[in-house]
């Protein structure tokens, strides 16, 4: 991970350069008058194949009690009214 600082009349003049050499990690911070202003980082380009679906399943349960009503007075507080 390497991090390049940059000021303005640099960056207008070799940016292409400097943005080519990035890998994932580097940055590359803008700085007007010596001040970090922005901060420039390369994307992480997403897998090539699509992630398969149920890869969790059966990692994970929900118990019966959880499609069970709520007591009333747990409804009352979400409607704003206290006991």
């Amino acid at each position: 991970m390497s991090v390049i600082r940059l000021n303005m009349r640099e960056a207008k003049t070799h940016l292409s350069k400097h943005v080519a050499k990035l890998k994932a990690g580097d940055r590359i911070i803008l700085c007007r008058r010596n001040r970090a202003i922005a901060e420039i980082r390369p994307i992480v380009e997403p897998a090539g194949e699509p992630r398969p679906i149920g890869l969790g399943k059966g990692l994970a349960g929900v118990p019966d009690s959880f499609f069970e009503p709520l007591p009333d007075e747990v409804l009352d507080r979400f409607e704003g009214k206290l006991r």
